[in-house]
């Protein structure tokens, strides 16, 4: 649907090149002078640092199923397609922060972990950029995908996925490697039920493919790096979508289906940049016209 507000989503879990994506959005937002009203998942959390921790033990008492971060127990679906709703519709909305560590919390004399006040979007923004696990989700109550202009998903193989946390929970928190493994599982049932479904309703998928093996991610000395990968990339609509011009702008890529192009890992920011950019000011012209 198109909105007198456009609504991006970009919806995925880390191991993707986050960090890449981030840019590149900022990148086009800088280029095309657009302002854009970011929202965070993570501010969509149900429970802060603390009550996550005491919720996630109650659940599992007596060998229940254990809520997780990517299921609706621990999350705030409704005000998350409350906002994609309202901002659509007039532009505005209540978003707030999550402080994830002492340096995020100190401006605003908080503890790490916790939420900032939820407070109004400024006014005067071109879109709503939207990043985090649930930019298209759905379950019992919600559809949150039907409020958003350009889905877009962003998604490491579950193997790289898994090396990804592994790494950054052992590595940066000081988890055990049986403290991971445990939240791996723990998460399993809320990830295939609220996360992948998401990636079949994308207008436009990144999924990144390493180029070494991956096979026990429970023992790999490393992250494979963007250049050890593929990004294959595949559009729910291939009809408009300029493929020649692609194959010509982002050496060594190539075509695997017809909806779908493959790029080197190292070309992920520039594919993002080329194929994004057109479909963003598409959205942004034809609000202003509404």
């Amino acid at each position: 649907m198109s909105q007198k507000h456009p609504v991006i989503a970009v919806t995925g879990s880390s191991g993707a090149g986050t960090s890449t994506v981030k840019n590149s959005f900022e990148h086009i937002f800088r280029r095309e002078k657009l302002t854009a009203a970011v929202v965070e998942g993570d501010s969509f959390h149900r429970y802060d640092r603390d009550a996550m921790k005491k919720a996630v033990a109650e659940s599992e008492k007596d060998g229940g199923r254990p809520i997780s971060h990517f299921g609706p127990e621990a999350n705030e679906f409704e005000k998350l397609e409350a906002l994609f709703k309202e901002y659509g519709e007039t532009g505005g909305g209540e978003t707030r922060l999550y402080l994830h560590n002492d340096e995020e919390a100190a401006p605003y004399q908080q503890k790490a972990g916790t939420f900032t006040p939820w407070a109004p979007i400024k006014p005067g923004s071109d879109l709503l950029f939207y990043e985090g696990l649930h930019g298209g989700v759905q379950s019992d109550t919600v559809d949150a995908a039907r409020y958003v202009d350009l889905l877009v998903g962003v998604v490491p193989i579950v193997n790289l996925e898994w090396i990804q946390k592994i790494h950054r929970d052992m590595n940066a928190r000081g988890y055990s490697a049986e403290a991971v493994t445990h939240t791996i599982l723990r998460r399993m049932h809320d990830y295939v039920h609220y996360i992948t479904p998401q990636f079949s309703k994308t207008h436009v998928n990144f999924q990144r493919v390493p180029t070494v093996d991956t096979s026990n991610p429970f023992i790999a000395r490393d992250i494979p790096t963007l250049d050890e990968s593929f990004v294959v990339i595949r559009f729910r609509d291939p009809r408009n979508v300029d493929f020649p011009y692609l194959l010509a702008m982002i050496h060594n890529s190539f075509m695997s289906r017809p909806n779908t192009i493959v790029v080197p890992g190292g070309k992920m920011g520039l594919a993002i940049e080329l194929i994004l950019t057109p479909l963003i000011l598409d959205l942004v012209v034809a609000s202003r016209k509404k």
